[in-house]
């Protein structure tokens, strides 16, 4: 059944590729871009969705927007200060916070049926083991703690407006329409030239889901019957460490190139132990990621190649 999809920050990696699969699924689709958004992942759908101009930091033209669409499910993806490029703490607090005060506010005042909220991994804080999602956060910057600050936001109106408001903590999410500073195009890119990047520690880990799966698992929580308030990592399960992507890569990409570690330095966020624990979203929806690291590099290999 066509229902009216509304999705916040589709201009952006995950949600460009959530914005393509409900279009595929025949939902009538929504964006709510900020003004000046960038569109080289929007361009290819702007004639099928209905695209909506309006910031985070305006909480009248938020609710003005949302009570015109009237959405039957929201997916919140809409951040800033994810990537090291984006600073400053009180443009955080405005689109990360307050932003996201402003919309669940709107969606729980019109009755929407589900509100989906992007949380991180990195509302956990650097941890030596899979933290469960019950856990206490010790955001590890001034991105985690917008993040985690706005996890508690949903859970509270959830319990106490009764709205179907979930968060989804994401994990290294990767593959087509990822920004092309990170990690995964990176390599691809110098990959393709019989190459290799600049590389961190070898012994840097993370916990990578491919894009599709990650898409997977917040459509099908939007559709699931779970408590209010919950909370889930969307996580392989399986730490790999940066020496193992690399020769993921080299093997799908047959680079030569012998990899140079520690040829740039390690940055703050770095840390030898990062992996989610995916037990409670396999028990409540049966989610789990179906995509290994080298089937998952070789799509995003295809993909790339197919739009340069």
């Amino acid at each position: 059944m066509s229902k009216r999809i509304l999705i916040t920050g589709a201009s952006g990696f995950v949600g460009a590729n959530l914005a393509r699969r409900v279009l595929q699924d025949g939902h009538q689709v929504h964006l709510l871009l900020r003004p000046g958004y960038q569109t080289w992942r929007v361009s290819g759908i702007a004639k099928d969705v209905r695209i909506h101009e309006v910031s985070l930091e305006d909480a009248t033209g938020i609710h003005s927007s949302v009570t015109s669409i009237k959405p039957e499910a929201v997916y919140h993806l809409a951040a800033y200060g994810a990537y090291s490029s984006q600073q400053g703490m009180q443009r955080m607090v405005a689109t990360n916070l307050l932003g996201c005060c402003s919309l669940l506010d709107a969606c729980a005042d019109i009755g929407v049926e589900a509100f989906v909220n992007a949380g991180s991994s990195s509302e956990y804080g650097f941890k030596d083991h899979a933290p469960q999602e019950d856990e206490a956060l010790e955001p590890n910057s001034d991105y985690a703690i917008t993040k985690a600050a706005a996890s508690h936001y949903c859970r509270h109106v959830a319990l106490s407006r009764n709205v179907n408001a979930v968060t989804v903590r994401l994990y290294s999410i990767y593959g087509p329409w990822e920004e092309p500073t990170r990690l995964i195009p990176t390599l691809i890119a110098h990959g393709l030239r019989g190459e290799l990047p600049p590389l961190v520690s070898p012994d840097v880990a993370r916990d990578f889901v491919y894009v599709n799966d990650a898409v997977d698992a917040i459509i099908r929580i939007a559709k699931s019957t779970v408590p209010r308030g919950s909370i889930y990592n969307i996580c392989s399960g399986e730490q790999t460490s940066l020496r193992e992507v690399v020769e993921v890569a080299r093997r799908v990409m047959g680079i030569r190139a012998e990899p140079v570690w520690a040829s740039m330095p390690d940055r703050s966020w770095d840390t030898s132990v990062w992996v989610g624990n995916g037990a409670k979203i396999k028990h409540d929806i049966g989610w789990r990621a179906e995509t290994i690291l080298e089937t998952g590099l070789q799509r995003t290999v295809e993909w790339l190649c197919g739009n340069p």
